[in-house]
């Protein structure tokens, strides 16, 4: 098992409409997906700083799960335009992580 830490950045006055679509509409579509989504956060001192963090089996499930997604009509042809509105896409910091054995995260 493996997680990814999603760091995004902001566009100027952008952060509330970015997680309400986040909550109303990404997240949804994801877990409707399959995907496992353990928590969304903004900064409290950074108010450009959005993060969220998902959690994938194996390489194979985060594969199938992207495809499954990120292929799909809706994220191509609704979300997907929208992105770029809200968050500066070449800001994006993706950190895979492994939980430590005492990690209560398992």
């Amino acid at each position: 098992m493996f997680f990814e830490l999603r760091q995004y950045r902001m566009r100027p006055g952008k952060r509330d409409q970015w997680v309400k679509c986040m909550e109303e509409e990404i997240i949804p579509f994801q877990v409707s997906k399959g995907m496992v989504i353990l928590g969304s956060f903004v900064g409290q001192e950074e108010e450009d700083l959005y993060v969220w963090i998902r959690r994938f089996e194996s390489e194979q499930e985060r594969k199938r799960l992207y495809e499954a997604v990120y292929e799909s009509d809706y994220w191509k042809n609704d979300i997907a335009p929208r992105v770029p509105d809200l968050i500066d896409r070449e800001a994006i910091k993706v950190t895979r992580i492994e939980a430590t054995p005492k990690s209560v995260i398992q």
